[in-house]
């Protein structure tokens, strides 16, 4: 595998045909909803690496990154059995992928030669990865919240600190992520954000509620069952005014916060704060 820079661990050159989007008509014809993103000079001039890229909002970051024309590199797991499925789907659309191994070493060296302008924290696991992997005979500790969410995300940030780019480093936290939170879950992502927060790298922590879809990999039942409750009711909500509820509390779809994610990484106004979910949806949403 050629990797970014001559590295060796990129899984292929970019080929200009792969700036053709072959696959956004097959995602209309399928009638799943786009977001445009306004390019720009500015915008076709950054370089964007994305951790967490096969994930269900990763992967349509990097989508609409690369259709507006921004050089987009998706980073997957070199051990993943799904690598050259990942490959070929990211070509089709225009992306880079890398598949970096998860160690300090390596990965400060690709950001050092990638020299990205954008870097996208958007990692993350469950406790069914966990079991799954203990059921087959892995470490369960290797899938937890504190290897994923917290280490991997963490050892990102130190190789892109180090990178001597200085990149926008955007952080896809949870709403309710703070150190008196009740969940495990929420407290790793609290600590992320604080050492997100007190990184020299400009920042963005961002919070979304609840994300969900029919087309995620990962049926994830109890979340769309607890989305579809918590939008019904919130639609109520909002029809007798209570717009700000909705706007903070309602489930996102990937598309829509995907848009929100990539334009407040761009955004100077947020540099350096947190993005709630109320931020992170389009101005007309809940209004």
């Amino acid at each position: 595998m050629h990797g970014v820079g001559g590295l060796g661990w990129r899984s292929g050159p970019l080929r200009p045909e792969c700036r053709h989007h072959p696959h956004l008509d097959k995602r209309a014809a399928r009638g799943i909803r786009s977001v445009t993103i306004d390019e720009d000079a500015s915008m076709t001039q950054d370089i964007a690496f994305i951790a967490g890229a096969t994930g269900y909002t990763g992967r349509e970051v990097a989508r609409q990154l690369a259709a507006a024309g921004v050089r987009t590199v998706a980073h997957v797991r070199p051990d993943s059995t799904r690598l050259q499925h990942w490959t070929t789907l990211f070509a089709e659309q225009g992306v880079e992928v890398d598949s970096t191994p998860w160690q300090v070493e390596a990965m400060g060296k690709t950001l050092a030669a990638l020299q990205p302008t954008l870097v996208f924290a958007l990692l993350g696991t469950t406790r069914a990865r966990a079991r799954a992997l203990e059921r087959a005979g892995g470490d369960a500790s290797a899938a937890s919240y504190e290897a994923v969410d917290h280490d991997l995300t963490v050892l990102l940030l130190e190789a892109a600190e180090a990178c001597g780019n200085r990149p926008r480093f955007a952080y896809l936290s949870s709403i309710g992520a703070g150190p008196n939170a009740s969940s495990s879950y929420l407290k790793v992502r609290a600590r992320v954000e604080e050492r997100v927060s007190a990184s020299n790298l400009p920042w963005t922590n961002c919070r979304p509620a609840l994300i969900s879809g029919a087309d995620r990999d990962d049926e994830r039942t109890g979340e769309r069952i607890g989305a579809t409750l918590v939008d019904a009711a919130l639609g109520l909500v909002g029809a007798l005014g209570g717009a700000a509820l909705r706007r903070r509390w309602a489930s996102h779809g990937n598309v829509d916060l995907a848009a929100g994610l990539i334009r407040c990484a761009r955004d100077p106004a947020w540099r350096g704060r947190v993005a709630e979910a109320k931020d992170l949806r389009e101005p007309d949403v809940g209004a």
